[in-house]
C-alpha cells in the first residue's frame, strides 16, 4: 500500500464520511452507503473504489452482497509515521521542563 494513495483518499471531504461511516458500522453495503452520502450510486463507487485502492477499505463478498469495511491499518501507519514522531518530540520537551523545573526547587 502507498501512503501517496491513503493521503490522496483521505484529502476527499467525501471520502472521509464514507470512512466515518464504516467506522460507525463497519459492514455497510454500497446500497447502506449512497443512502448515507446523499449522491448517485456512480459517485458513491468511484469514491469507494479509490478507498479501496488505498486500502482504507475492504469488502468481502456475501452471496449477491458485497459488504465495505473499514481498514484502520493504513491510517495506523500514517499516524506512526507522521503524527507519532511529533508527538514524541513534544512528550520529550514536556519531560526535560519538568526535570528542570524539579531541579531549580530543591
Amino acid at each position: 500500500m502507498s501512503m501517496d494513495a491513503a493521503f490522496k483518499a483521505l484529502a476527499d471531504p467525501t471520502r472521509r464520511r464514507i470512512l466515518d461511516s464504516l467506522r460507525a458500522r463497519s459492514g455497510q453495503t454500497l446500497n447502506e452507503l449512497c443512502a448515507r452520502a446523499a449522491m448517485t450510486r456512480q459517485a458513491v463507487t468511484k469514491h469507494v473504489w479509490i478507498l479501496e485502492q488505498a486500502n482504507l477499505v475492504v469488502t468481502e463478498k456475501r452471496g449477491r452482497e458485497k459488504l465495505h469495511y473499514l481498514n484502520p491499518v493504513p491510517i495506523n501507519e500514517i499516524a506512526e509515521r507522521w503524527i507519532v514522531n511529533f508527538e514524541r518530540e513534544r512528550l520529550r520537551a514536556l519531560s526535560d521542563l519538568k526535570k528542570n523545573l524539579e531541579r531549580e526547587a530543591s
